[in-house]
């Protein structure tokens, strides 16, 4: 049979046991939240990143857009004198 001195020792140890344990969990989570809380940050930057990117996207989509516009009608002009050179030409009758 243990003495009253090992049990307690025993339980003492079994109660250090669970502490650390506790004591490391704790740090587990800690570290676990501050790894969430820098990846939130992360795709925060990322997602800002993203829009800027998108805004300038699309910004560049309008003035090509634009362009194209402006480019189509000088076109049509250019193929509206040609026809129209080509149809007073007395020659090409």
């Amino acid at each position: 049979m243990a003495s009253a001195t090992e049990q307690a020792v025993r339980r003492l140890e079994a109660a250090l046991n669970a502490l650390e344990r506790a004591v490391a969990q704790r740090l587990s989570a800690r570290t676990g939240a501050a790894g969430l809380s820098a990846e939130v940050e992360m795709l925060d930057a990322d997602r800002a990143r993203l829009a800027e990117s998108l805004d300038h996207s699309q910004a560049r989509i309008a003035r090509l857009e634009g362009v194209n516009r402006d480019a189509s009608r000088r076109i049509a002009a250019a193929v509206d004198t040609i026809r129209t050179v080509l149809e007073a030409d007395p020659e090409r009758r």
